[in-house]
């Protein structure tokens, strides 16, 4: 009995230690800062991904990003495309990645609760997803 028991037990364990958890494609921890630079406003951003595609080069692992932003002020005007970049990352391990957007604002732009959105596609595996961030801009 105590040998059965212990026989499941292991076969258990080294079944369950032998699956690894599929990360799902996901944006993460985005964030967004205003900068008042004189003449116009700097805008900040960033935001995490994890769960995309890697292929191997040689010992290390690789990964394809693109991502694109997009703008929505207090008034719902969207601005599309206002950054857009790609990122290829290599590394012995990649668990998450962290993407960086730099743009600048018309410094007579309203007073205001702005949203922005990133669009982020994973080139290898061509899914798509978005995150959300918000800032404000006060004079």
């Amino acid at each position: 009995m105590k040998l059965i028991l212990t026989t499941i037990i292991i076969i258990f364990l080294l079944i369950s230690c032998g699956k690894k958890e599929e990360v799902k494609f996901e944006a993460f921890s985005p964030e967004a800062f205003a900068y008042d630079i004189g003449d116009s406003w700097e805008i900040n951003a960033t935001v995490n991904v994890k769960g995309f595609e890697k292929k191997e080069v040689g010992n290390e692992l690789s990964t394809s990003l693109g991502f694109s932003v997009d703008v929505i002020d207090p008034d719902g005007a969207e601005r599309i495309d206002i950054f857009f970049d790609s990122k290829e990352v290599t590394g012995k391990e990649l668990i998450d990645v962290q993407l960086e957007a730099q743009f600048e604002l018309d410094y007579n732009s309203p007073d205001g609760l702005y949203k922005i959105i990133f669009h982020i596609t994973d080139k290898y595996s061509g899914e798509i997803v978005t995150a959300e961030a918000e800032f404000e801009l006060k004079k």
